[in-house]
């Protein structure tokens, strides 16, 4: 199961976004073509077999994959202070 996405990390990561919608969309693909080139291919393949907007697409899931590294970050840190 995966973990639990605090609302701070929401809000903060959509503010991120919404700033800047388009360079934030571009720097997500140059990062996760290096953090997760598998995770990138996913993406790729799915936008280009489905009627959906590529870009919509795209950026749902690089917010996806942020929200999750962002949280296991928090929990990493969280399990760090309890020791």
């Amino acid at each position: 199961m995966q973990p639990l996405i605090s609302i701070d990390n929401v809000e903060n990561l959509v503010n991120e976004i919404i700033s800047d919608l388009p360079k934030w969309r571009k720097d997500m693909i140059h990062y996760i073509k290096d953090e997760n080139p598998e995770l990138n291919t996913a993406i790729i393949e799915l936008s280009q077999k489905t009627d959906l907007d590529p870009k919509a697409l795209a950026t749902g899931a690089y917010m996806a994959y942020k929200l999750l590294e962002n949280q296991n970050g928090e929990d990493e840190l969280i399990d760090f202070e309890e020791e």
